[in-house]
C-alpha cells in the first residue's frame, strides 16, 4: 500500500511488502554489495559486556568498584553494554515490547492514523532521511516525545492497544531514571564532578524520546537491512532488544558483532553528544540491524538527550594543550537536523564535525 506525505516520495509500509508474499524486494531496498549483511561477521561465542547494574549499590565498596570500572572499559572499548539487574521489573521489560508488537498488528487504517512527517518524525513511519531515490531500510518504526514535558502530546501517543499509554509512560520514567544513573557513572569514571554530565544535559530539562523499531519478516535478507549502519546522534540510548530474534549488530574493528541479548536486560550505549562532551575518551559505535527470512523482531530505543538547545562542547575539564578540544559547539537541535537530513551515514556525521589537530 502506498500513502503519500510530505515525504520526497510516496511512502511504502515495509509491513505490507513483507505480508505481500512476494518472493523477491523491491529494488529500493537492495543494499550496496559493501553494505549487505553477513559479510565479515564475528564468531558467534563474542558478545557485547553484560554488566549486573546492582554492583552500583553495593554495600560492598570493592565490588561498587568493580561495576564502575566495568562500565568504564566497556564505555570506552565497545560502547555498548548490555545491563542486568538494572531496576526495571522484568513484567514492564517484557510489557513494553509486546504492546507495541501489538501496535503492529493493530489494522493499517488504525495505524495509518498517527502516519508521521519529516518535521518531527513523530508518529508511525517507514523511511529516515529526505533524500530522494535512497536505498531504504526494512522497517517501519514509531516515534514519540516523552521529555520536555511541552513536547508530550498524548493524543500522538496510540489509544490502541487500550493499556499501551499507561505501560510507556511506567516504562519511560524508568529509562529516565536510568539515564541519571548513568551520567553520574559516566562523568566520576572521566575524572568529572558527580553531576557535570547530567548539568551539560540541561539538569532536569532533559530530552527523552522513543523509536520503536519493527522489522517485518523479509524474503532475501542477505540484501537488505533494517536499519543501515550508523552512530545515534544523541546522548544515551537504551535499547530494549527482542530476546526471540537476534538482530543487532555492533561494529568492532573490522567486523560485525551480532549481539545476544541477555534475559530482561537492557543496553545502553554511547552516543555522539556524550563523544563530543569527553572529548572521544568515550566514542559512539556504528551498529546496524539484519532482518530474518521466518521471524519479526521488534526493538524499543530510547534516547535519552541533551536539552536541545543547549551548546554541547568538550568538557574544559577534558581539554589540554596535549589533548585539544576536537569539536566545536553545537547545539543538539542543530545536529539533529543535520543527521535528518542526510539519514544513517554510519560515523561519517560526528566525525566531519571534529577539528584538526
Amino acid at each position: 500500500m502506498v500513502y503519500p506525505r510530505d515525504w520526497p516520495e510516496p511512502v511504502v509500509r515495509v509491513q505490507s511488502l513483507s505480508e505481500s508474499g512476494k518472493p523477491v524486494i523491491p529494488d529500493r531496498y537492495i543494499k550496496p554489495p559493501p553494505d549487505r549483511p553477513f559479510l565479515n561477521s564475528s564468531p558467534p561465542d563474542i558478545n557485547i559486556p553484560v554488566i549486573n547494574l546492582a554492583g552500583l549499590t553495593s554495600d560492598d565498596l570493592t565490588l561498587r568498584e568493580s561495576t564502575m570500572k566495568e562500565i568504564s572499559v566497556a564505555c570506552r572499548e565497545w560502547g555498548f553494554f548490555q545491563m542486568i539487574n538494572h531496576g526495571v521489573k522484568p513484567e514492564l521489560v517484557d510489557g513494553a515490547r509486546e504492546i507495541w508488537r501489538e501496535f503492529f498488528h493493530e489494522p493499517m487504517e488504525v495505524k495509518q492514523q498517527y502516519a508521521n512527517s519529516p518535521k518531527t518524525y513523530e508518529g508511525y513511519g517507514s523511511r529516515l532521511g529526505l533524500e530522494k531515490g535512497a536505498i531504504l531500510d526494512w522497517s517501519d518504526y514509531y516515534f514519540l516525545n516523552y521529555l520536555p514535558p511541552s513536547l508530550k502530546d498524548y493524543k500522538r501517543w496510540p489509544a490502541q492497544p487500550s493499556s499501551l499509554r499507561e505501560i510507556i509512560e511506567e516504562y519511560s520514567k524508568e529509562i529516565v531514571r536510568l539515564g541519571r544513573v548513568l551520567l553520574e557513572v559516566f562523568s566520576i569514571n572521566l575524572g568529572l564532578k558527580h553531576d557535570h554530565l547530567q548539568k551539560a544535559f540541561g539538569g532536569e530539562d532533559v530530552g527523552a524520546c522513543l523509536r520503536v523499531n519493527f522489522y517485518p519478516k523479509c524474503p532475501q535478507p542477505d540484501l537488505t537491512l533494517g536499519l543501515s549502519s550508523h552512530s545515534d546522534p544523541g546522548g544515551i540510548t537504551f535499547l530494549l532488544p527482542d530476546e526471540n530474534v537476534s538482530g543487532l549488530q555492533v561494529r568492532r574493528g573490522g567486523e560485525w558483532v551480532t549481539v545476544k541479548p541477555a534475559p530482561h536486560a537492557i543496553i545502553a550505549n554511547i552516543g555522539d553528544q556524550i563523544q563530543v562532551l569527553s572529548n572521544a575518551i568515550y566514542k559512539s559505535v556504528e551498529h546496524r540491524v539484519i532482518v530474518n527470512p521466518d521471524k519479526e523482531r521488534v526493538s524499543l530505543a530510547y534516547f535519552y538527550n541533551p536539552k536541545s538547545d543547549l551548546l554541547i562542547h568538550p568538557a574544559p575539564e577534558l581539554v589540554t594543550p596535549d589533548t585539544p578540544a576536537l569539536y566545536p559547539s553545537m547545539t543538539f537541535d542543530e545536529y539533529r537536523l543535520f543527521i535528518r537530513t542526510r539519514g544513517p551515514k554510519g560515523k561519517s556525521q560526528v566525525e566531519s564535525l571534529k577539528s584538526p589537530r
